[in-house]
């Protein structure tokens, strides 16, 4: 059966602001954001912008690439603090995700992609991942395609408002906590603020998009 996948499965990591020392004030300092009680320190931060930099220098396009994602350091920052969210909504739900599982995902993905290079650079341009954040891509598809199967959930608008009301659940218990220069992180719709992408665009309806086992 042909397996599809969606690349854009939880596309919504996206916005503005400066780099920053402390967080919260004074409380954490070093931190960006504070999740669960873990830090993300701004040189983790720091270290995935600079990847995803050197990645849009090497590019014909670099100068067009760094323009587009001048809003890199919060982008990173909330697919950081999102793919926490998703490990806690995954961890209450029973849901893993196997080796094979993701080699299984990325190797569909490059298939659809046109190769692993042209896959890198869609990634690269339309999402601000570099080559070596792409696991990182997979794995949450993976986690999100059985979250979203775990929980019944279809695409349609009941079941988005279901995944978002139990993200927005998990968002809230990890108490979370962004440097203010980045903004604020909104439990409701499960991202920073001053983010307008969506973190959900479409959930495939065919189960051979879901990985076994969910």
């Amino acid at each position: 059966m042909h397996r599809r996948t969606a690349l854009t499965v939880s596309a919504a990591l996206l916005a503005a602001g400066p780099l920053l020392t402390a967080c919260g004030g004074d409380a954490h300092p070093g931190a960006a954001a504070v999740v669960g009680g873990e830090r993300i320190d701004v040189s983790t931060l720091q270290a995935q912008v600079e990847d995803v930099r050197a990645a849009q220098e090497r590019s014909p396009q670099a100068a067009q690439l760094v323009q587009a994602t001048g809003d890199l350091p919060r982008r990173k920052l909330n697919g950081m603090i999102f793919d926490r969210v998703v490990d806690k909504v995954a961890a209450d739900n029973g849901v893993t995700a196997t080796r094979a599982e993701l080699q299984q995902t990325r190797t569909a993905f490059v298939r659809e992609s046109g190769g692993e290079e042209r896959l890198a650079s869609v990634l690269l341009q339309e999402q601000g991942v570099a080559p070596g954040q792409i696991e990182d891509v997979v794995r949450r598809n993976v986690l999100m395609n059985k979250i979203a199967a775990k929980l019944g959930v279809t695409d349609s608008p009941e079941g988005q408002k279901k995944l978002t009301d139990v993200f927005s659940a998990a968002s809230k218990s990890l108490a979370i906590d962004v440097n203010p220069r980045y903004g604020a992180w909104d439990d409701a719709q499960v991202r920073l603020a001053d983010s307008t992408e969506p973190w959900l665009r479409q959930l495939s309806q065919d189960p051979a998009a879901v990985p076994a086992g969910a």
